[in-house]
C-alpha cells in the first residue's frame, strides 16, 4: 500500500486558511461572505470545464481523477531499500545462478524490477535488457505527460476565465450605471472572477502539475538505478562492487547517516563480543 504524501493537501488547506485569514482579518466574517458568488463561480468552473472538454479526448478527461491523486500519494520505492534488494539478488545468483532468482519474485513487488529480474533471468543480453526497460520508461514519460498536461492546461485557463468573468462584469457595470443598486454586484462578479481564476491556478493546478512533473523525474531517477542494478545482477557483478556502483546515487546526508549506522552498529557488536 503506497504512502500519502500529506504536503500536498497541507499546503492547499494552508493557502487557503491564510487566505481566508487576511479577508477576515479586514472584513470580519461579513467580509469573509462578500467574497462568495455563485456567478463567478459558475464563469471560472464552468468555462474551465467546457475549455478541457475541448482541448482534450475522453479517455484523458476520465483519468483525470486518477491522475490528480498521484499527487497525494509517494513513491514506496526507496534507494537504500532497493540497493539492499539488489546486494541480495547478487549474492544469490553469483551462488546459485540466475535461475534461483525467480524464487525471489513473490518478495518484489515492483513491476519493472520483476520485469527486469525474469529479462535477467531469461539470459538476454546486457545491450537488450537496456533498451527494452528504457523503452518502458520512454513510455511511461510519454503517460505521464499527457496526464499532467490537463492539470497544466487547467492552470492555464483557470486565470483566463477569470479575466472573461471580469470582462462580463464589467460590462454588466457599464450598462447599469444609470442605477447605482446594481453597480456592486456587478463589480464583484468582475473582481471575484479573478480572484477565484488566480488562486485556482496558483494555488492548486500550477503546483499540483509541478509536483506531478517532480515525482516522473525521481521515478525515472529510480528506474535508472533498477537498470543498472539489473545488469550488474546478471552480469554477476561482486556485491560488494555492485553496492559502491549503486551507492553513487545515494545523497551526501544519506550515506552520512548509514556510516554512521555502521559504525554505531560496529561499535555495539564490539561491546557484545568483549
Amino acid at each position: 500500500m503506497r504512502k500519502r504524501d500529506i504536503l500536498t493537501p497541507i499546503g492547499i488547506t494552508l493557502g487557503f486558511i491564510m487566505i481566508m485569514m487576511a479577508i477576515m482579518a479586514k472584513g470580519g466574517s461579513e467580509g469573509a461572505v462578500s467574497f462568495l458568488d455563485a456567478s463567478s463561480v459558475f464563469i471560472v468552473i464552468g468555462g474551465l470545464i467546457a475549455s478541457l472538454l475541448i482541448n482534450f479526448k475522453m479517455e484523458q478527461i476520465k483519468r483525470t481523477n486518477k491522475v490528480l491523486k498521484e499527487s497525494f500519494h509517494k513513491s514506496n520505492l526507496r534507494l537504500p531499500e532497493l540497493i539492499d534488494l539488489f546486494i541480495r539478488l547478487s549474492e544469490r545468483a553469483r551462488r546459485e545462478g540466475l535461475l534461483a532468482l525467480e524464487y525471489e519474485l513473490d518478495e518484489v513487488d515492483d513491476k519493472f524490477i520483476r520485469k527486469g529480474i525474469l529479462l535477467a533471468v531469461d539470459g538476454m543480453d546486457p545491450e537488450v535488457i537496456h533498451d527494452i526497460m528504457n523503452a518502458e520508461i520512454t513510455a511511461m514519460e510519454e503517460r505521464h505527460y499527457k496526464g499532467r498536461s490537463i492539470i497544466e492546461k487547467a492552470g492555464e485557463y483557470a486565470p483566463a476565465w477569470g479575466m472573461i468573468g471580469t470582462l462580463i462584469g464589467l460590462v454588466l457595470m457599464l450598462n447599469s450605471l444609470e442605477d447605482p443598486a446594481t453597480l456592486g454586484p456587478s463589480m464583484a462578479v468582475a473582481l471575484l472572477t479573478t480572484l477565484y481564476g488566480t488562486v485556482l491556478s496558483n494555488l492548486v493546478f500550477i503546483p499540483m502539475a509541478s509536483k506531478l512533473e517532480t515525482k516522473t523525474e525521481e521515478e525515472v531517477f529510480m528506474k535508472q538505478i533498477i537498470i543498472e542494478g539489473v545488469i550488474g545482477v546478471q552480469s554477476g557483478q561482486n556485491s560488494r562492487i555492485l553496492e559502491e556502483k549503486l551507492g553513487a546515487f545515494l545523497s551526501d546526508e544519506t550515506k552520512t547517516k548509514q556510516e554512521k549506522e555502521k559504525e554505531a552498529g560496529f561499535v555495539e557488536e564490539s561491546i557484545n563480543e568483549a
